[in-house]
């Protein structure tokens, strides 16, 4: 890959990281509210896809440190 392109999706990578963390911590301040079994299995699935998306993304920054 070129190295323009390495270091624009590691930016890319970067500002994910920031997006999804901003979810994670959302998501556990719901999980410490009085909520509902319904409400809780939401707050459930968007964490469990935060931690699927942090983990992709880790793999895909690890790939691009490969690179270069």
């Amino acid at each position: 890959m070129a190295h323009d392109v390495i270091m624009k999706l590691r930016s890319l990578a970067h500002d994910l990281s920031n997006a999804i963390e901003t979810i994670m911590q959302a998501s556990y301040l719901l999980s410490q509210a009085q909520l509902d079994d319904p409400n809780k299995k939401w707050v459930s699935l968007i964490d469990n896809a935060t931690q699927d998306a942090a983990r992709i993304n880790r793999e895909i920054r690890e790939i691009l440190r490969a690179q270069s």
